[in-house]
């Protein structure tokens, strides 16, 4: 396995789940750094630890091994240099669906505390 490009993979991934470094590291039991360090692909991926961060990402270590960022977004120029055309895979719209739904939860939340500190 090429350790940057799996790093690179494992990184959108986890940032797509909205998750941080911090989170990842303690679930499969690194250091932040040395965490950050596979996210480089400074550090050779293990297949046990690359099982426990795909479990944590909700996905096989195949599926995260085969993931393809430029199939999530994949832009096109028309001729009028403006056309955008995405295509999801199954796993990357439900990675992005999970993501719209803890960011609408958030704007809820942040909307009730806004609206409390209104009123008084």
């Amino acid at each position: 396995m090429d350790n940057l490009r799996i790093g690179q993979k494992i990184k959108k991934l986890r940032e797509l789940k909205n998750l941080t470094q911090e989170h990842m590291a303690e679930v499969i039991g690194l250091s932040q750094s040395a965490y950050s360090r596979i996210e480089l692909g400074d550090t050779e991926v293990t297949y046990s630890k690359l099982e426990r961060i795909s479990q944590e990402l909700g996905m096989r270590p195949e599926e995260v091994i085969a993931f393809n960022e430029s199939m999530v977004f994949n832009v096109m120029h028309n001729q009028t240099g403006n056309g955008l055309v995405i295509q999801n895979s199954d796993i990357e719209r439900q990675l992005f669906e999970q993501q719209i739904a803890l960011l609408k939860e958030e704007n809820a939340h942040l909307k009730t505390i806004i609206e409390k500190l209104l009123e008084k």
